[in-house]
């Protein structure tokens, strides 16, 4: 049986989306839609048959990650979470990433990908890697102890990057730095 073949109004549909739409294999873009080009900065053609890798700020982030939504892949086919992409002037945005494996017993072989902004103020965006880290298990209501795990951290270690982040954000607590390192421009 053939692949059903997009109407005009489905390639409308797809390009224009809300979100941005990503096709990839082995982590290789094969399509997307203009608005997931737009979101980092990138004509499609600069995207297409490229690794994601140029989509991150440095190979060893672009490898941990992989990893990370491997297992949920796997046994429901779904993953989400949220996580820093490098645009191409080097600027870095916060998104909400989803992603829909079409292959579950290799994840990775065919993917659908969406991503929505979630903020590109660069006062939320100057994070380093562990504190990306950091926030993103936060923002799933992980304990220290529990990221600690994750992380492969001593709990200590990730309380101290907690009270960093607090100090460099000027809150008072996680429950204002989460809201202020989301915080979607209206």
């Amino acid at each position: 049986m053939e692949p059903e073949r997009a109407s005009p109004m489905d390639q409308i549909a797809f390009e224009n989306a809300p979100i941005g739409i990503v096709l990839t294999e082995q982590r290789v873009i094969k399509s997307c839609n203009r608005t997931f080009a737009d979101l980092l900065g990138y004509d499609k053609s600069e995207l297409l048959g490229q690794s994601f890798r140029m989509l991150y700020a440095t190979h060893q982030e672009f490898e941990n990650i992989r990893d990370i939504g491997l297992g949920s892949l796997r046994e429901s086919g779904i993953y989400s979470d949220e996580r820093m992409m490098t645009r191409k002037d080097g600027t870095q945005i916060w998104c909400r990433f989803r992603a829909q494996t079409l292959t579950r017993d290799a994840p990775l072989n065919r993917t659908v990908l969406s991503f929505a902004l979630i903020s590109d103020q660069p006062s939320s965006l100057s994070l380093s890697l562990r504190e990306r880290q950091v926030v993103t298990h936060l923002s799933k209501g992980l304990t220290s102890k529990e990221i600690a795990r994750v992380l492969d951290k001593s709990p200590r270690t990730i309380e101290d990057v907690r009270s960093r982040l607090l100090k460099k954000f000027k809150m008072k607590n996680t429950t204002e730095l989460l809201a202020h390192l989301t915080h979607i421009d209206s």
